[in-house]
């Protein structure tokens, strides 16, 4: 049997399974409608396509963010929301609830179909 695909690959949370992120933890405010938040570290070369990517959907859908943070230099909230590499991506709901999370770089389509579950 061929081993299952992980990278990149976008899957649900549980609504509350994180609590709400606000202004207070991502430095930044929420989209209006939805927000993309991507951990990222310095040498991390997907984490540059992950930027390119999640910027462009941002620029594509009305009220969507996207909102990027240093792993490194927030060390308390990547353990508070289990964030193992990078990058790592956030989509979160207009008040700021995780509704999916992709560890490593997404594809671009995959993550407009996230937004449909968080807008």
């Amino acid at each position: 049997m061929p081993p299952r695909r992980r990278n990149g690959r976008v899957r649900v949370r549980g609504r509350d399974e994180y609590g709400r992120l606000g202004t207070a933890e991502l430095g930044e405010g929420l989209g209006e409608r939805a927000t993309l938040v991507q951990f990222s570290s310095a040498f991390c070369a997907p984490c540059r396509a992950t930027r390119r990517i999640l910027g462009e959907v941002a620029g594509m859908v009305p009220g969507v963010a996207h909102v990027e943070i240093d792993a490194e230099a927030r060390l308390d909230l990547v353990r508070a929301l289990g964030i193992l590499r990078t990058p790592t991506v956030l989509v979160l709901d207009a008040d700021g609830r995780v509704v999916r999370r992709a560890a490593g770089q997404p594809r671009k389509a995959d993550i407009i179909a996230a937004l449909g579950e968080a807008v």
